[in-house]
């Protein structure tokens, strides 16, 4: 379902820094042909019959120096290089700290999911985080069909919700592709009913629109495919390195904008920390009844895709 294309920082070397390499290229060029003419006169003009041995270190000893100084050079310029890129991540991460800052963010989770369509563009449903940059937003008309006009999506429930099927809660989590959708609300209402799954979507929800702020969409993230033994792991109790398999998301992009928000931004941090916690839970219930291949299916969920880069930027596995 994730398509490969991570979101990057792109570096436009400046004008001085192209003159810098060629100065440095320049050097190294004259500094290889004044030592290979100067160690060359010397040499020939004393030349004598030395042997294979004997001229085969005289060649090591021509060589070895003009090696260096293009080693020298090379690390240089990379250096610059890494220096470069290092203070234009840092100018973007200043630049979306101050323009979230100017824009006051509403605490995660004040909003019903129920509610979302009040604010959401008419008849709109864009879940596909790839194609719009706009917030997840489930409609209200979409999530009550006529079959069910007395469905409620509070956390009151008059009757004791039945268990949701492991196909519908993967389905769930990974939340309706769009409005035509009908077979992801069909899940989606099932998993609301259920308390802990419900709490899970939410927060999940306020997570991936709080990443969409800052430009990351986990359909974009290409992440590594963990085995389902790591999820059994990790339902278990397991914490660390046995199970750094799931932290699968490795874009160091978006690691570096996310772990920059939790430090700076304290809505942010909750929201994720809230998730997190979420996220055990379910899994704690959910893993007894999935078979291998609905783990695998998780794996490639939304929910679960914001659940690596959280993981790895927050150090569960460590």
């Amino acid at each position: 379902m994730p398509r490969n294309s991570s979101t990057s920082t792109g570096i436009v070397p400046l004008a001085e820094d192209a003159v810098h390499e060629g100065v440095m290229r320049l050097s190294a060029i004259a500094f290889s042909a004044v030592w290979l003419g100067a160690f060359g006169l010397y040499a020939f003009a004393g030349w004598r019959s030395e042997g294979a041995l004997g001229w085969g270190i005289w060649a090591l000893g021509a060589a070895l120096p003009v090696v260096l100084a293009w080693v020298v050079m090379g690390s240089i310029v990379a250096i610059r290089r890494l220096n470069a890129q290092a203070a234009a991540l840092q100018h973007t991460i200043e630049g979306l700290r101050a323009a979230q800052s100017r824009a006051p963010l509403a605490r995660p989770g004040a909003t019903p999911i129920a509610q979302v369509a009040q604010v959401a563009p008419e008849g709109g449903v864009p879940f596909a985080q790839t194609q719009s940059p706009k917030p997840l937003a489930l409609s209200a008309q979409s999530l009550e069909s006529d079959s069910q006009p007395g469905l409620a999506l509070g956390p009151q429930m008059s009757e004791p919700a039945a268990i949701v099927a492991v196909d519908d809660v993967l389905r769930a989590l990974h939340f309706p592709d769009g409005p035509e959708d009908s077979e992801g609300f069909r899940a989606l209402r099932l998993a609301l009913a259920d308390h802990g799954l419900a709490k899970l979507i939410r927060a999940a929800q306020d997570v991936l629109n709080l990443l969409a702020e800052d430009g990351i969409y986990v359909d974009a993230l290409t992440a590594d495919h963990p085995r389902p033994e790591l999820w059994r792991k990790f339902a278990a109790g397991e914490r660390g390195g046995i199970i750094a398999g799931l932290g699968g998301v490795r874009d160091r992009s978006s690691l570096a904008l996310t772990a920059a928000r939790m430090r700076g931004d304290d809505v942010f941090r909750d929201a994720a920390h809230h998730f997190l916690r979420s996220f055990d839970k379910a899994i704690i219930a959910l893993e007894p009844r999935a078979t291998d291949a609905d783990l695998s299916a998780l794996s490639d969920t939304r929910t679960a895709r914001a659940f690596m880069l959280f993981g790895r930027v927050t150090g569960t596995f460590d």
